[in-house]
């Protein structure tokens, strides 16, 4: 197979995606975004870099504060996720609806869950032989267990 065809169907058929950039059209119009979103401005460094900084814009401002009100789904399901949008909740003025955020957080935190299964059914720490994946679910109950307190305390 000539390497020209092998470099198009190879990727294509591993398991790892590859990242590609979007084609230039759609990186325009994320820019484009980018720029009604965030104000970008060049600051005079320390030394004789440029220090770029960063500010919401108007249009910027509402749309976070709308995504930080919408919050839901992976926002609240994912970690990482959520732990951004808990950093910027305190942005939102009205705190019926950081509230509410908590509140969906708390709901997925209360539906039965496990990293590993049997069939449909989670398996718990009691439910595992092996050390390291009861390590896991260990710390995955305790974690979940003290949000879950730090959740009830701030709703109450």
């Amino acid at each position: 197979m000539p390497g020209r065809s092998r470099r198009r169907r190879v990727p294509a058929r591993s398991p790892i995606p590859r990242c590609t950039p979007p084609p230039v059209p759609l990186r325009r119009i994320e820019i484009h975004r980018f720029d009604v979103l965030l104000d970008r401005r060049a600051e005079p460094g320390a030394s004789a870099a440029q220090r770029h900084t960063l500010s919401l814009t108007t249009t910027g401002r509402a749309e976070l504060l709308r995504r930080l009100r919408d919050a839901d789904g992976l926002e609240i399901s994912d970690g990482t996720r959520y732990f951004t949008v808990l950093a910027f909740l305190s942005q939102l003025p009205d705190t019926a609806d950081q509230h509410a955020v908590l509140r969906r957080r708390l709901e997925f935190l209360d539906q039965p869950a496990s990293f590993f299964h049997d069939g449909d059914v989670p398996l718990g720490v009691e439910d595992t032989g092996d050390p390291y994946r009861r390590g896991m679910l260990t710390i995955a109950r305790a974690t979940s267990r003290a949000e879950r307190v730090w959740l009830r305390e701030v709703l109450a």
